[in-house]
């Protein structure tokens, strides 16, 4: 995609002080996806992460959903230490254990203790290496271990995304879920296959009736399916299905972007989600190409309450496309 010199540095500004600029287009959401997978160190080069403020939403029962810079962080804290459900960007560490600290009014600097990642993208694991130098258990599917020990090429932008320090990797894997008993929760961690990723968690608060789904949702937005990372519109699909046969009418859903969530808007992604996966298809059947079907504009019905986020429609039904056509 070509733009002038004064196209790009107009982004490059956008990018930098946090708007969203129309004249940027798919660029912007590329760009985005870019930050969401970089490492801690590249994170900062790219985006001024000094400016981030910690949100704190108090969930009740000593839990909370805490918004910054990437991933929502689900947080629990009690008698048996914090455990944090992902933990955005390496330079947003201690900003976010202050931010618990004067949430649960407290001085101390007791580190947290727990850290469950819910799939290995930067914007969700890049504080794992700090929180597991001050000793926190790192836990996560076996994929998540997998890919942060290694290398990985994301196919959307060609980027490259190096192997993470050892420090950082999860040394509690699990392969279909895993059970904690922690601070009076039941928390269940349950795997979902080939959604986001190939590696993706989603985490049930039994007690609290709190479900935060990880990147397997965004709320309100035009999701991002990481197809070289093994994920795909079917199991997103299903991931939601799933986080919705364990919601109810009054679950307090914690999405991986987007604000806190209700059973109602879940539902209402999946039906969004199940239309355009059908139209694409249908389209694929036709006879019809990327681009043919990209054309066809398939989101449209959605674009107007969902094609706001960075995930542009026509780059979304791109992945539609290549989830599909790869099979």
């Amino acid at each position: 995609m070509a733009l002038s010199l004064i196209e790009r540095k107009s982004c490059r500004e956008g990018l930098r002080t946090g708007r969203t600029l129309r004249a940027c287009g798919s660029l912007v959401a590329i760009l985005m996806l870019v930050l969401m997978t970089l490492s801690p160190t590249e994170a900062l080069a790219q985006q001024d992460l000094s400016k981030v403020e910690i949100k704190t939403i108090p969930l009740g029962q000593g839990l909370a959903m805490l918004q910054g810079a990437g991933g929502n962080i689900g947080v629990s804290t009690g008698p048996d230490g914090v455990l944090l459900i992902d933990d955005q960007y390496a330079p947003l560490s201690m900003k976010i254990r202050t931010s618990i600290r004067v949430w649960i009014g407290e001085a101390s600097q007791d580190d947290i203790r727990f850290v469950l990642n819910t799939h290995w993208h930067g914007d969700h694991t890049g504080g794992n290496e700090n929180f597991g130098e001050s000793g926190a258990l790192i836990m996560a599917h076996d994929h998540v271990r997998d890919r942060l020990r290694t290398d990985q090429v994301l196919t959307l932008g060609n980027r490259h995304v190096p192997a993470s320090p050892k420090i950082a990797w999860p040394v509690v894997t699990f392969e279909d879920g895993l059970t904690l008993h922690l601070n009076g929760h039941t928390i269940e961690a349950i795997h979902v296959e080939a959604a986001h990723t190939d590696g993706d968690a989603i985490v049930y608060f039994h007690e609290a009736d709190v479900l935060h789904m990880g990147d397997t949702y965004f709320a309100g937005v035009y999701p991002f399916i990481d197809t070289s990372s093994g994920g795909g519109i079917h199991g997103m699909i299903a991931a939601a299905e799933r986080g919705l046969a364990i919601a109810g009418p009054k679950t307090r859903i914690i999405p991986g972007h987007g604000p806190l969530a209700t059973r109602q808007d879940l539902e209402a992604t999946r039906e969004m989600l199940i239309e355009i996966r059908d139209r694409v298809l249908k389209l694929i059947k036709d006879g019809q190409d990327r681009d043919q079907v990209i054309s066809a504009n398939p989101t449209q019905k959605y674009d107007g309450t969902h094609g706001g986020g960075f995930m542009k429609p026509a780059i979304f039904t791109g992945i539609v496309f290549d989830s599909l056509a790869g099979e």
